[in-house]
């Protein structure tokens, strides 16, 4: 199970995405916890087994089990908290955003590991969530941390990219059961 296996599942129709899986994540210049544990977080976040398949065994081998488990958490939370916060900012009473949220993130302020990559994680899995609030306080963060917008972006090209090769394998194993 790798990356190359996931390049070969891609149907030809998506060639493009075969292409840019290829070069967002094995041309990557970010290091590797960040690249690898942003590979992990969107593959769940992606909520394609087919993905998280192939992908979670190389990020094991790239991540210390610190890393790998805060990855895994990063998707957790922010699983809960695009939801709430995009429902937050969504509604038009705004109201709602003078409540207290009462949601447990305890990870976020003692994730396990550099809290840049953990914030870099959780802005990539907010891209694929849909979270704008989300995203703008995670990027807000990173910036004020020194990180450069080309870093930034790197996350949500691979978010974006991950999302897609899982949208397109789910369904093509769907389709495959009407040929």
């Amino acid at each position: 199970m790798s990356l190359d296996n996931l390049k070969s599942r891609v149907p030809d129709y998506a060639k493009d995405l075969k292409l840019n899986l290829g070069s967002v994540i094995g041309n990557s210049e970010l290091p590797a916890q960040q690249l690898w544990g942003t590979v992990l977080a969107t593959a769940i976040a992606a909520r394609s087994p087919i993905v998280l398949r192939e992908l979670a065994p190389e990020a094991r081998a790239n991540l210390t089990p610190e890393a790998y488990t805060a990855a895994k958490a990063a998707a957790a939370v922010m699983a809960m908290n695009n939801v709430f916060y995009r429902t937050r900012h969504l509604l038009s009473d705004h109201e709602y955003g003078t409540l207290r949220a009462g949601l447990r993130m305890n990870v976020i302020g003692n994730p396990g590991v550099d809290k840049v990559d953990f914030e870099l994680w959780s802005f990539a899995v907010s891209a694929v969530n849909g979270c704008g609030m989300c995203l703008d306080s995670h990027e807000q963060v990173l910036r004020k941390a020194g990180v450069g917008r080309e870093v930034i972006q790197e996350a949500f090209k691979i978010a974006s990219v991950v999302q897609a090769v899982g949208s397109a394998l789910e369904a093509e194993a769907v389709l495959a059961e009407f040929e």
